[in-house]
């Protein structure tokens, strides 16, 4: 079985000064909320194995500080690929992934998050606020299998619903 998790990036800072969408950095708000996900992970024992971001500094930096907060210490690879994708991309982009991690975290932007979430659990909306993560379970040995409607959604989280729970921030 592979665990899927998915992070839509934290809240991004649009009145900062930034050259183009790409470069658009986090709020402070989404700085908390990227370190409050990877304490989540690791408070639940479920730090990812590695990690696939989207090059878009936004992206990035969420990934940079949940991992930071979490004390993960596994391979983060960016690519531009998954900047300004749609559904079908992202699924290319995990099924190419190495077998040897049995979990990974991918992380990227709305809408197209949502839209790979329902997808792979077969149906449905699955909301993906900022810095949301979910958990997909997914019947499968190789990440090449992967395919629409293979995964059961195994808890999906948000900043605020951690923080409510007292997950200090």
């Amino acid at each position: 079985m592979k665990k899927l998790f998915l992070l839509r990036h934290a809240k991004s800072d649009w009145q900062a000064a930034y050259d183009s969408d790409h470069e658009r950095p986090l709020a402070k708000r989404g700085v908390r909320a990227a370190r409050l996900m990877g304490r989540f992970l690791t408070a639940i024992g479920e730090p990812p194995e590695a990690i696939v971001t989207s090059s878009a500094r936004r992206a990035r930096t969420t990934v940079e500080l949940a991992a930071k907060a979490g004390k993960w210490r596994c391979p983060i690879r960016v690519t531009r690929n998954l900047y300004d994708a749609g559904p079908e991309a992202v699924l290319h982009e995990i099924a190419g992934e190495a077998d040897v991690h049995e979990s990974l975290l991918v992380a990227g932007h709305q809408p197209t998050f949502s839209e790979v979430a329902s997808l792979l659990v077969g149906g449905g909306h699955v909301a993906m606020v900022t810095a949301a993560l979910v958990r997909i379970d997914l019947e499968i040995d190789h990440w090449s299998e992967l395919d629409a409607g293979d995964g059961i959604l195994a808890w999906s989280v948000t900043p605020k619903l951690l923080e409510r729970a007292g997950l200090p921030r």
